[in-house]
């Protein structure tokens, strides 16, 4: 504290940065639910079984009883959509006459098509898709822009050494347009895509960033040089490296911070995804500034479950302290709990967009705060069912594969069975790319 004994404005915002601070305000939130005091919601407790139970159906049918091999949630799923692509892409670098990378340059490229692939990843709306030349496979949505950014990726786009296609680069990400982007992902007047300049802009942002922060990323600015970082903040247990998960979280958090889209500051700190719950803030007696902030931080969130595997796979690394990540806020976590009655929007919360019929806000709205906030919360309580319905530890069945074969599955389905028309969201949100 400082003489006044008030904390720092700009140690508040370091604070809403890290990983603690979205549990435990996310946390605050969810007691308002239980108290009857969110302003949008109704919360539903007693529903929570019936969600446990609809992803424990969709768990035996995709894994039977092996759930304790559920792959974790990362965009290693995605890439590989319909039909492998990651593996088969190393094992051609292996190949290579010349240039075969050892393993920790595999990784290093893996890093750079993730990081970017990630961020690539804002919802694309419920129109766009994308079709794959070579295997003639049709997608949309995450799985789209995934399997996109690995021809994109493979292409050169992001490199600036025609030499070394495959590697992501400040000076690469340099040239990159809305054009570009557009084109290589099929974009056009019959084929829309929401957010494309979002998306764009992130990439060239991207390149400002990579420059920004060589302890991160090297002297070229390469996400794949945060293999090198992160060894110096490691130690070797026996012949095991481990590897802190606030190490990797710093980097993306700290390393990554220039490239979203100026929205809240504090204490002249910019805070990324972490917004105003005007619920938390009336909740605080005296509250101070930034009181009322809820930090989510999802495509981080997103992006180090992404990376975790990549370090875990390929180099054999431990990453410690995994416990301290949080499910993630975006709209199919969400929208599972909508649809299956855990959460409620009160009466008249939210206007109706005309042609779909359902409720829709910016992601900024009190509203899609409140609702991110209660999805973190409820991710670790319906892992908590499902594990004891299953008779399984948190260590048998992790968080990141409750995700990966429960909520964000069972979000999806559930949407597809309640708007086979369009498979979105309970709750329309009027993305900008950069956010979900």
């Amino acid at each position: 504290m400082n003489i006044a004994g008030i904390v720092p404005l700009s140690n508040t915002a370091a604070y809403l940065r890290t990983l603690p601070a979205i549990r435990e305000r996310c946390g605050r939130v969810h007691q308002l639910a239980k108290e009857g005091k969110l302003e949008y919601f109704e919360y539903h407790p007693e529903k929570e079984i019936d969600v446990a139970n609809f992803c424990i159906e969709i768990m035996k049918r995709d894994y039977g009883s092996d759930f304790v091999n559920i792959s974790p949630h990362g965009r290693w799923r995605h890439l590989d959509a319909g039909i492998e692509r990651v593996r088969p892409m190393i094992a051609k670098w292996a190949t290579h006459p010349t240039n075969a990378p050892d393993l920790k340059e595999q990784a290093r490229r893996l890093i750079d098509l993730f990081l970017v692939s990630v961020l690539l990843d804002a919802g694309a709306g419920n129109a766009w898709k994308y079709v794959e030349e070579a295997s003639g496979l049709t997608f949309s949505r995450s799985e789209g822009l995934g399997v996109a950014s690995v021809h994109m990726f493979e292409s050169g786009l992001f490199s600036s050494d025609p030499g070394q296609p495959c590697r992501v680069d400040a000076a690469g990400l340099e040239t990159i347009t809305a054009e570009k982007t557009a084109r290589a992902m099929q974009v056009s007047e019959s084929n829309p895509m929401v957010g494309i300049e979002g998306r764009s802009s992130l990439l060239f942002n991207l390149s400002k960033a990579l420059r920004a922060s060589p302890e991160f990323f090297g002297k070229v600015g390469r996400p794949g040089n945060l293999i090198d970082f992160l060894e110096t903040e490691s130690k070797l247990e026996g012949t095991e490296l481990q590897v802190p998960i606030s190490a990797l979280w710093q980097a993306l958090i700290d390393g990554l911070n220039p490239i979203w889209p100026s929205r809240l500051s504090l204490g002249g700190v910019s805070l990324g995804d972490v917004w105003p719950c005007p619920a938390l803030g009336a909740s605080v007696p005296d509250a101070k500034e930034g009181d009322d902030l809820v930090p989510f931080h999802k495509l981080t969130g997103w992006m180090t479950y992404s990376l975790v595997e990549v370090l875990e796979k390929i180099l054999g690394w431990k990453v410690k302290g995994i416990e301290h990540m949080t499910g993630l806020p975006e709209y199919r976590n969400g929208g599972l709990l909508v649809d299956l009655g855990v959460l409620t929007l009160k009466p008249e919360a939210l206007p109706k967009d005309p042609k779909s019929g359902l409720p829709h806000a910016v992601p900024s709205h009190p509203a899609i705060v409140e609702w991110r906030a209660m999805t973190v919360m409820e991710l670790d309580r319906i892992a908590d069912l499902i594990r004891t319905q299953l008779g399984l530890s948190a260590s048998q069945l992790t968080l990141a594969q409750v995700l990966e074969g429960a909520t964000w599955k069972g979000g999806r389905e559930i949407a597809k069975l309640k708007r086979p028309e369009t498979s979105g969201p309970p709750i329309e949100i009027e993305s900008d790319g950069t956010v979900f």
